[in-house]
Order: C-alpha cells, then sequence, then structure tokens
C-alpha cells in the first residue's frame, strides 16, 4: 500500500492534534515530522499521551525549519500555524516542490487588499494567492486535486458555505437578504491562553463577539460571491458556546420569487449525492452537534417559513474535524489519488 510521506507543522495545538489523530491511522500517511517550538524534542505520545503505543507516535516534536521538513522527505505538509506564520514556512516549503495544505487564513482570500482589511496587515506572499485553491472538497473538488497549495476553510465558513451555494448557484435566495449565526465550541478559539477563555468566563454563558466584521466573513463573501456570480454582502454574527467543539450554524434568507420546497430540496440533492460527508436532513430536519462531534460530517436541515417568505436554514459539524483537521485529510485524499474517505471513516 502507498504511503506518502507527510509532516505536520503546529502539531501541538487543537487543529495540530486533531491532525495526528486522524494521520497517525491513515494507511497511505508515513509521518516523518511533526513539529512544535515548545514541544521540540519530546515525543507524540510524551506530549499527548492518549497515543501511546499508537504506531508512530515514537516520532519527536521538531523546531519548525523548512529545510529540516524538506531533509525528512515529506511530500505533504499539513500547516496548523496561526495566520501570518503559516505563510512564512509555506513558502521555502513550496519552493522545496513540497505540497502545501495550509489551515490558517493566509491563502484562503484571493485579493490581498481584502487579506489586509481583515486581518491588520499586509499579506506576507501574495503572488502565491493566485495558484492557491480554496479547499472546499465538495465544491472545489478537481482543483484540489491538481493543487501545489490547498487552503484549508474555516470552520464557521464550511457550515455557512455548503447549506447556501447550491442555493445561490441555482438563484433560489435573494443574495443580500442572508443572514447567519453561528454558535461555536471553545476549541475553536485555539490554545493560546485568554482570560475570555478560561472555564469560569465560558461555563454557563453565551456570548456572540466579532460583531460586525469577524475575520472568517471575508472567504464566506468570496465563495457567496463566485456561486452567486455577483458580490453578496451577508450579516455574520458568531458565538461562544460552553462545549469543547461543534459548530452549528443556523442561516436565514429570503426566498426568490421562483423558490419551492421541490426545489430547494433538489437543488441540495444534486450538489452532494455523492458526496460522502454531507449529509442531509430534508426538509423539517433540523442539525444537531451531538450528531457530528468527532466525526468528518455536516449535517444540514432545512425549513420554509411561509409567513416571512424566508428560507431557515440549519446546519451542524466538528469545528476541528470538519471545520479544520478532517476537511484537510479529506483534501490530502483527493489530492494523493486515494479514497476520499481513508483515514476519516473510523471517527
Amino acid at each position: 500500500m502507498q504511503r506518502i510521506k507527510t509532516a505536520i507543522i503546529g502539531a501541538s495545538g487543537y487543529t495540530g492534534s486533531e491532525l495526528l489523530r486522524l494521520l497517525l491511522l491513515h494507511p497511505h500517511v508515513d509521518l516523518c515530522a511533526v513539529t512544535s517550538r515548545q514541544e521540540a524534542g519530546k515525543s507524540i505520545a510524551e506530549v499527548f499521551p492518549r497515543y501511546r503505543n499508537t504506531p508512530g507516535a515514537e516520532l519527536c516534536f521538531i523546531a519548525p525549519d523548512a529545510q529540516v521538513i524538506a531533509d525528512s522527505g515529506a511530500a505533504v505538509a499539513f500547516l496548523a500555524l496561526p495566520h501570518g506564520v503559516a505563510a512564512e514556512i509555506a513558502v521555502p516549503l513550496l519552493e522545496q516542490g513540497i505540497k502545501v495544505i495550509d489551515l490558517s487564513a493566509d491563502f484562503r482570500i484571493h485579493d490581498p487588499v481584502v487579506y489586509q482589511e481583515f486581518y491588520q496587515h499586509p499579506h506576507p506572499a501574495p503572488n502565491y494567492l493566485a495558484s492557491a485553491v480554496y479547499g472546499l472538497p465538495e465544491i472545489h473538488r478537481d482543483a484540489i486535486t491538481r493543487a501545489q497549495l490547498i487552503a484549508s476553510p474555516g470552520c464557521y465558513p464550511t457550515s455557512i458555505l455548503l447549506p447556501l451555494i447550491p442555493l445561490l448557484k441555482n438563484a433560489l435566495i435573494a443574495p443580500q437578504s442572508i443572514i447567519a449565526n453561528s454558535l461555536s465550541g471553545v476549541s475553536g478559539a485555539g490554545k493560546t491562553p485568554s482570560p475570555t477563555l478560561l472555564f469560569c468566563e465560558c461555563n454557563e454563558s453565551l456570548r456572540a463577539y466579532g460583531i460586525p466584521k469577524h475575520r472568517h466573513l471575508a472567504e464566506i463573501e468570496q465563495e457567496l460571491s463566485l456561486a452567486a456570480k455577483e458580490p453578496v454582502r451577508i450579516t455574520f454574527v458568531p458565538h461562544l458556546v460552553p462545549v469543547n467543539r461543534g459548530i452549528h450554524s443556523c442561516i436565514i434568507a429570503t426566498l426568490a420569487e421562483q423558490a419551492t420546497l421541490e426545489k430547494i430540496s433538489s437543488a441540495f440533492e444534486t450538489a452532494y449525492q455523492t458526496s460522502a460527508f454531507v449529509r442531509l436532513l430534508g426538509a423539517g430536519g433540523c442539525a444537531d452537534t451531538k450528531n457530528v462531534t468527532g466525526t468528518n460530517y455536516i449535517d444540514i436541515g432545512w425549513h420554509i417559513d411561509a409567513r416571512t417568505n424566508r428560507l431557515i436554514i440549519t446546519s451542524a459539524e466538528d469545528n476541528i474535524v470538519k471545520g479544520a483537521g478532517g476537511q484537510a485529510v479529506q483534501s490530502f485524499n483527493l489530492l494523493l489519488g486515494f479514497d476520499e474517505k481513508a483515514g476519516l471513516q473510523s471517527i
């Protein structure tokens, strides 16, 4: 069985540890390098005792160095690093001929001006934006198979884009009417300590944040605009909820004049009938995070509110699997020509 030498850059955070969980047991992966400045010199099993006795868990963390990673023989590198930092190592890896799957926001946004607007600093590698493929497998499958650089989507965008893109492509909703309210588990904020993420601050509480211009809004509007073939602006309100993982999005949009329940259901079914990880709950279905945590599935249900002529869609996913590590592995499988479900079905 073919095994691809693979590196994880930034493997000690929540997303990085999820990549470890998936790739240590992936049938086509030979994990040859894992990096963490903080944990350098320690084995995977020392840092994450849950992986003791797992084949490959004796591999030790190293400091992130593009040349050392290239010397390890890595053909593919997953980057689980903060935005701004990821591009610094992505570029030398790409120059060495290594395929890069970046889970940060550094290559998701096509326009460097928009990137600077949302991330408050110039793009660190604007020459690579045109060649980066937005790694939403259900939408950009063919481009992913040919990519050298994959920009894996954010967790919120995944939960909003997959429900909306088929409807916009079929002109079934009014593009400028969209409101998305999304609720995320605390792991979505990352592992960096912050007073606002302390247990006593999050437990028994629910709060909105990032209003009115959360950073993920840039890639959401970019991809929705491509689907609608016109500029799309939406209202997006993210919330933090006291659970470890999971995202629930409730999306509301005004129905187009020609829209019917049958056409909406048909648009979803046509778009995702062969998609391994999209589960359509149908008209009247409501997504629930308890059914997707720990998996690479996204569940989508929808209702028509005849009183207001609006469509109400709910979606649920695991923010660090389908919203991060699992989706990146899905792209890896497509990129290398493996079964799309490889390494993802057992979770």
